[in-house]
């Protein structure tokens, strides 16, 4: 039987030869059947991808998206965490979308499925960490090839942000959200950022280095809310709910 230290040797073998080839191809000089074939085909392939997420989640009702780590396992923190504010926000009328593979986005899934809710999960192809939880009801389980349109739905489809803590995939959710709320491509829906420890780090740099050097101006720092306690994530995302008066998924 392999050792955790083979396995892990033979994937970081995989994922370099994988870029590899990736690096090769971009580099090679495409004749024009090439690009036809691949690069404009491409398009009608993006295409299917957004009418299947519009037509699957059109009638999902107001949601709120819970992002964070694949990494994070069931006897950790914020995984507990996850699944507490997801039942939460499930019974105040809210469904629940996630990335639908493991980690915090099980933990939104499982929270929102214990509270007999909508769990809804937008799957990405990746080759290893990447596979869907045993959470999300069959109705709303869509699988994406590109990561922008899985975005798109993740944007599109919410009423609020829930950020857990997590890695590059997680940041990239997150600046996204406040990117076009920031320019008024998106209402100003609520941003959560859970784990005051974890995040203080980005928050001092959004202060001392963005802000500083006028990237970014006094009310963008405004844009989220950062809380230590399943509680005050929930709290805030009802204070919208609350002002605005959504119909939620009662």
């Amino acid at each position: 039987m392999k050792t955790d230290e083979t396995r892990d040797e033979s994937i970081e073998n995989t994922e370099l030869d994988i870029n590899e080839t990736k690096l090769q191809n971009s580099l090679r000089e495409k004749n024009w059947d090439e690009t036809i074939t691949k690069d404009s085909w491409m398009v009608f392939k993006v295409m299917a991808e957004f009418v299947d997420g519009y037509e699957k989640m059109a009638r999902i009702g107001p949601c709120v998206s819970i992002f964070g780590s694949a990494r994070l396992k069931p006897e950790t923190k914020y995984y507990n965490m996850a699944v507490e504010i997801a039942e939460k926000i499930t019974k105040i009328g809210f469904g629940v979308i996630t990335g639908g593979g493991p980690g915090i986005m099980e933990a939104g899934n499982k929270g929102a499925f214990n509270a007999k809710g909508k769990s809804i999960g937008l799957n990405i192809d990746l080759p290893f960490e990447q596979h869907f939880n045993p959470y999300i009801n069959k109705l709303y389980s869509l699988n994406f090839d590109y990561f922008f349109v899985r975005k798109v739905m993740f944007v599109k489809y919410s009423q609020g942000f829930i950020v857990m803590p997590g890695g590059f995939g997680t940041l990239d959710e997150l600046t996204e959200a406040m990117t076009l709320i920031q320019t008024n491509k998106i209402g100003k829906f609520p941003i959560v950022l859970v784990g005051s420890e974890f995040w203080s780090g980005l928050l001092d740099w959004f202060k001392e280095t963005l802000l500083t050097e006028g990237m970014i101006s006094e009310g963008d720092l405004d844009l989220y809310r950062v809380v230590d306690t399943a509680d005050e994530a929930v709290a805030h995302i009802k204070a919208f709910y609350d002002k605005y008066s959504v119909n939620v998924n009662f």
